[in-house]
């Protein structure tokens, strides 16, 4: 396609230098890339999804193969519900690593906002196989202009519009002279006066390029996320969370306050963290008392202000992060936990780092495998072990809400906060939903009571005492990481810090 560089298309251009130099980002609470683990047939894949911060935009794709030697992997990308579903595009093949044959990389272009997922065609000694992973793709900022380049732009508009307005002077003074001539004081004037006209045409040709940028803007700016409003109401010890309905359509973005798919057989999973010494942690479960209304009477809590953030999933398969906050009175008398709450009470951040392993209050002792360098933007398995009183491999470790755990990544400034589990940071109800749509990919996965965890139904035998969580984090800084195993009916949270570099 052929672009023209009009004026006046670098007056356009100089117009959006200057009002995208103003314009900030809207962050989503949590990790905006996916980390997930796949295991398709004989092949077991680690997939990192890097999603775009605007929409449309491009996503990376990275995949790092084990088990059954791989071939070639295509990606798609396609809408989890609704009649787009049905119609995949022509996938793209990853390129495989000259390096290491075990690495894939790849791009896919996010068109709209919405609960979509990325199809895998896996090819290799074991056959085809497919599977899915569930993205989020929203648009969470406006890129903003570097603030060089938009001083050379303005700088060569103004350039233009000056020449723009000799030109004129000079055509209406020179143009129908002789060679040689000089013009006339009449033709003088009249070269000023148009040159003036000519800088009024270009001033209203600006005005109009503002004006028609500035509604483009808005537009756009219907399509950045905001998550949904939550407004906490603590009355004794019931805690009602009002999730506010969007007001118009356009808000709502396929969303609504009253349209939860559960989740490891919860509606909602609320974890309540004490600021700013991040000394008390509790995952809790409330239940939907009408719609938008969550509620949950409070186990006993220590005093103080929390940040609770909400997980839900939405029937598209739109997870997203409720976040709020609550005062704890003294006062409050609290009741007990429910079957699949937790509840810890760490050191205080101001007490120094907690280091590899973790003291629960029964005796046992969880312990991270914590890897030798910590960075931002890069994918990790992170393993914990739990063991005994006396030190050894925990031998009645059960599932938790058909888990072999659960992990909550905290950001101690609280712009992070992402739930994980060992499939990967995925909600399940939405991964459920994804492979749902492939027909070659778990059988048997359409009709799945989504109620019931996904992994694990009623479990009577001891599993692994070891839990991996494949995460990566987002941005430099210091993380809490609170862990959560059962064993026997005790459910423990251990809990460890992290320096990000």
């Amino acid at each position: 396609m052929k672009v023209f560089f009009t004026p006046f298309r670098f007056v356009l251009i100089f117009v959006f230098c200057v009002i995208t130099a103003s314009q900030t980002a809207h962050a989503h609470v949590g990790s905006k890339d996916v980390f997930e683990t796949i295991n398709a047939g004989p092949y077991k894949l680690y997939v990192t999804v890097r999603m775009p911060n605007v929409i449309p935009g491009v996503a990376t794709v990275e995949v790092r193969s084990s088990g059954a030697n791989v071939s070639g992997i295509n990606i798609t990308p396609l809408p989890i519900t609704g009649e787009a579903s049905k119609h995949p595009p022509t996938s793209d093949p990853m390129k495989r690593s000259s390096a290491d044959p075990a690495f894939f990389t790849g791009s896919l272009w996010m068109m709209a906002s919405g609960s979509w997922e990325v199809r895998f065609e896996i090819a290799g000694e074991g056959g085809v196989q497919t599977a899915s992973v569930p993205v989020p793709a929203v648009a969470l900022s406006t890129l903003k202009m570097q603030r060089g380049m938009g001083m050379i732009l303005g700088v060569l508009g103004l350039f233009l519009v000056a020449s723009m307005a000799g030109i004129v002077a000079a055509a209406v003074r020179d143009a129908r002279l002789e060679p040689g001539a000089i013009a006339s004081p009449n033709r003088r004037r009249r070269a000023i006066l148009a040159s003036a006209g000519s800088l009024v045409f270009m001033a209203l040709l600006i005005w109009g390029g503002a004006t028609w940028w500035n509604a483009e803007a808005a537009s756009y700016s219907l399509d950045v996320y905001h998550p949904l409003k939550v407004d906490p109401v603590l009355s004794g010890n019931v805690l009602d969370l009002n999730v506010q309905a969007f007001r118009t359509e356009s808000d709502r973005r396929g969303r609504s306050n009253n349209d939860f798919l559960p989740d490891h057989g919860h509606l909602m999973h609320l974890y309540a963290i004490r600021e700013p010494e991040m000394d008390a942690v509790f995952h809790l479960h409330p239940e939907l008392a009408g719609p938008g209304n969550f509620r949950i009477s409070l186990p006993a809590m220590p005093a103080g202000d929390y940040t609770l953030y909400g997980d839900v999933v939405h029937a598209s398969g739109f997870p997203e992060t409720l976040v709020s906050k609550i005062t704890v009175p003294a006062t409050m008398a609290g009741g007990a936990l429910g079957p699949d709450d937790a509840a810890a009470h760490p050191q205080p951040l101001n007490a120094g780092a907690l280091g590899d392993s973790f003291t629960l209050p029964d005796g046992y002792v969880m312990v991270w495998d914590r890897p030798a360098t910590l960075t931002a933007d890069t994918g990790y398995t992170f393993r914990f072990h739990l063991q005994d009183a006396k030190g050894a491999p925990a031998a009645d470790v059960q599932p938790y809400m058909g888990m072999a755990g659960h992990a909550a990544f905290v950001k101690t400034d609280g712009t992070v906060f992402a739930h994980t589990h060992p499939e990967g940071s995925a909600a399940m109800a939405a991964l459920m939903l994804a492979n749902g749509n492939d027909s070659s990919a778990h059988a048997g996965m359409e009709g799945m009571d989504m109620s019931m965890p996904m992994h694990m139904d009623h479990h009577s035998e001891p599993i692994s005492n070891t839990v991996e969580f494949p995460y990566g984090f987002p941005s430099a800084g210091r993380y809490r990481i609170f862990v959560q195993m059962k064993h026997g009916t005790t459910i423990e949270t251990g809990t460890f810090d992290a320096v990000i570099q």
